[in-house]
């Protein structure tokens, strides 16, 4: 089914957001891409729903229909729109791709629209400008002290605990230290360590079931297929059976032939002996 004016309109709308998100995120100086496919495939249906209205109007026009006037003027709106949006998406905009740009066909849509025109904001960098603004003469001299003796006061014990919270295991998956754990703790582990297992069997029982519907229905397919062979080969020994007996009449007939071609000689040449001896008694 075609769309009419009034959603190829609202198409027209869903484009120009998307096309003002494509500006915001080039601003942002993030990835553009990530739309363009979807924008190209609204254009192309915006073009082709034109096109539908092109040959509506055209009908109207034969028919004598007065509201191809409406239609026409309608035709003409979303032509003019749908220029200044493929020439805005394809980086040359014309002079009124931005006022089309920002005005939506729906006023409802206006909120949408003045968000998506909003100049975002650009987030700044605290760390480098504060870098950048910093005197020299402010910035303290580092020194690094190397002892024979190490450290092993409380602090120093609370740092290394802040930077390595977990001690190294080979394999992460490994049940936990349970020498830190209480009973309740325990428990509660070993309750949720039983309750994903059930969860994977449960899992696993659904696949198996699956396996076993899908190889009883390749099984019965089998059977179906085991008694269609059997019928053909049951045709196929009646077929033989006649084409023997039709072989063994053929030679049959064949011989009897060969035996009437040797008495039909006998015959003619009896009958030329008969024939040569009237002859010479004369």
């Amino acid at each position: 089914m075609a769309a009419g004016p009034s959603q190829l309109f609202l198409l027209a709308d869903h484009i120009k957001l998307s096309l003002l998100e494509r500006q915001r995120a080039i601003s942002l100086n993030l990835e553009p891409n990530s739309q363009d496919g979807h924008i190209s495939r609204s254009l192309e249906s915006m073009r082709e729903g034109i096109e539908a209205v092109e040959k509506e109007r055209v009908r109207l026009e034969q028919s004598g229909d007065a509201s191809s006037v409406t239609l026409k003027d309608q035709e003409s709106r979303l032509r003019t729109q749908y220029d200044d949006l493929t020439s805005q998406f394809r980086g040359f905009p014309t002079s009124t791709a931005s006022a089309s740009l920002s005005h939506p066909n729906n006023p409802s849509l206006a909120a949408d629209f003045a968000h998506a025109t909003s100049t975002p904001q650009r987030p700044r960098n605290p760390s480098s400008s504060s870098f950048l603004k910093r005197s020299p003469a402010t910035n303290n001299s580092k020194s690094v002290r190397f002892s024979d003796a190490p450290s092993t006061s409380a602090d120093d014990d609370a740092a290394r605990d802040a930077l390595f919270p977990a001690a190294y295991r080979d394999d992460p998956d490994a049940p936990p230290d349970h020498s830190q754990l209480d009973n309740q703790q325990i428990h509660e582990y070993h309750s949720q360590v039983l309750q994903d297992q059930d969860e994977q069997l449960d899992r696993l029982g659904e696949s198996i079931g699956r396996q076993r519907e899908l190889s009883i229905q390749i099984g019965d397919e089998l059977d179906g297929h085991v008694q269609l062979l059997d019928e053909v080969d049951e045709h196929m020994d009646r077929h033989q059976t006649r084409i023997d007996g039709a072989r063994k009449r053929l030679g049959t007939v064949a011989r009897k032939a060969k035996d009437n071609v040797q008495l039909t000689i006998i015959l003619v040449l009896i009958v030329i002996l008969v024939l040569l001896i009237i002859i010479l008694k004369r």
